[in-house]
C-alpha cells in the first residue's frame, strides 16, 4: 500500500486526509487533519489531442509515441490520446502501427496512451491550418485499416469529407467520437451534425468558419448546439474572452494541448508531421506565421484556466474529468475508491507540481 496526504479533490468534493492505493487502484480515501499548507491532490490530467513533445512527433513512427507520453507525464498528464495528422495513407499507417506497438509495452514513466485521435486526413483542403495538403474523402475501409493497428477513440472530420454522413454513422455505431474540425461548412450543416449529440469540436475557434451575426458558421453552431468541444488554452490560440464565452455556452468544454514536438523543449526549430515549425516563447508557427499546434502542457493549461478566473475544481474538471467522461472512461479523471491511481500533487500557492502519480507509481514532477 502507498499513500499521499493533503487536500483531496474527490469525485464528491474536497476532503482533507489521505489517498491510499494498492497496485494501480485507489483502495481508500481517509479523512484526517492536514497542515494548513498541505498540497492539493487532483485527478491526473488527460489530454485527448497531442501530436508530440520532448522533440518527438507522432508521425515519425518508431518509439515517438513513447517519448511523447514520457514527456507529458513529467508535466502531470497521466493519460492521453496519441494524435495523428493529415499525411499520405502510408505515413498514417506507419504511425498507427508504431503507436499500437508502443501501447502494448508502455513503461511506468509514460502517460497511458488510451488510443488514437485521428485528426485528418478527412478534412477540408481549404482549412488545412498547419496540416499538409493531403486531405482526402472519408473512407470506412481506411478507418478499419487504421483501427486494426491501434484503437481509434476520436476522429476529427470535416462534414465536407463525408457529405452523406455514411462514415460518421459508421463511427457512431462503433462508439468512436466524431468531431467537426478543419472545415468550412456553414451553420446549418454543423447544427445538423450536433443534433445527434455525439459530435464534438476540434480546437474550438481554430480552423473553422467563425461567428458572424448573419453567417454564424461552425463557431455559432457550436455555441448554440454543441455539448462537447476541445479548446487550446495557451492564451494564444484563443483569447480569454472567447474562452469565457465558450465556457458559458458549451457544457462539456475541455482543455487539450494540441502539442507538437516543441513541448517541453527550448525555443528552436522542430517538425509537425512533414512541416518545419519554429518555437518562439509560448507559440509554435510555420514559416508564414500560421499557428502550428502548440508547446502547451496540461499543467500550463490548468494554471491558465485558473488565471482567467476558473476555480481549481472547474479547471481540474476541464483538464481531466470531462475528457475521461467524453470517451467513456469512468475509472479515470476522478479520485474515487476503485479508480485508477492517477493523480497530481500541487503546491497550494503557485500550483508547483510536486508529484505525478500514474497507475500507482509516484514520480517527481517537472515545472516550467
Amino acid at each position: 500500500m502507498t499513500e499521499v496526504s493533503g487536500r483531496i479533490l474527490t469525485a464528491d468534493g474536497w476532503i482533507e486526509g489521505r489517498v491510499v492505493w494498492a497496485d494501480d487502484r485507489i483502495s481508500a480515501i481517509i479523512p484526517a487533519d492536514v497542515a494548513h499548507d498541505a498540497p492539493l491532490i487532483l485527478p491526473g490530467f488527460i489530454d485527448l489531442h497531442c501530436h508530440g513533445g520532448g522533440g518527438a512527433d507522432l508521425m515519425e513512427g518508431g518509439d515517438a509515441a513513447a517519448k511523447i507520453a514520457a514527456l507529458h507525464a513529467r508535466y502531470g498528464t497521466t493519460a492521453m490520446l496519441a494524435t495523428t495528422m493529415t499525411d499520405t495513407v502510408p505515413a498514417i499507417t506507419r504511425a498507427m502501427a508504431d503507436t499500437g506497438a508502443v501501447m502494448g509495452a508502455q513503461a511506468a514513466d509514460q502517460a497511458a496512451i488510451l488510443g488514437v485521435h485521428l485528426e485528418g486526413p478527412f478534412i477540408d483542403a481549404t482549412r488545412l491550418g498547419a496540416q499538409p495538403d493531403e486531405a482526402i474523402p472519408a473512407s470506412i475501409a481506411l478507418i478499419d485499416t487504421f483501427h486494426a493497428l491501434a484503437p481509434i477513440r476520436v476522429v476529427t472530420m470535416a462534414p465536407e469529407a463525408d457529405p452523406d454522413g455514411t462514415v460518421t454513422a459508421y463511427l457512431d455505431g462503433k462508439g468512436i467520437r466524431v468531431q467537426i474540425g478543419h472545415s468550412s461548412c456553414d451553420y446549418e450543416t454543423a447544427a445538423a451534425a450536433f443534433a445527434s449529440g455525439r459530435h464534438g469540436v476540434t480546437h474550438m475557434f481554430n480552423a473553422m468558419t467563425g461567428l458572424h451575426h448573419r453567417a454564424p458558421g461552425i463557431v455559432g453552431a457550436a455555441l448554440a448546439h454543441a455539448q462537447h468541444a476541445e479548446l487550446i488554452p495557451d492564451l494564444l490560440h484563443v483569447h480569454p474572452g472567447a474562452i469565457r464565452a465558450a465556457l458559458r455556452a458549451i457544457p462539456n468544454l475541455y482543455a487539450v494541448t494540441d502539442a507538437c514536438a516543441a513541448a517541453g523543449m527550448p525555443d528552436g526549430d522542430y517538425r509537425l508531421g512533414t512541416q518545419p515549425v519554429r518555437r518562439c516563447g509560448n507559440g509554435v508557427r510555420l514559416a508564414d506565421g500560421t499557428l502550428a499546434g502548440s508547446c502547451l502542457t496540461l499543467l500550463e493549461a490548468f494554471r491558465n484556466l485558473v488565471s482567467i478566473g476558473l476555480s481549481v475544481e472547474e479547471a481540474s474538471a476541464r483538464t481531466s474529468t470531462i475528457a475521461a467522461d467524453y470517451i467513456g472512461l469512468w475509472d479515470r479523471g476522478r479520485i474515487a475508491v476503485g479508480g485508477v491511481a492517477d493523480m497530481v500533487v500541487l503546491g497550494t500557492d503557485d500550483f508547483h507540481l510536486q508529484h505525478v502519480i500514474m497507475r500507482g507509481v509516484m514520480a517527481e514532477g517537472a515545472n516550467p
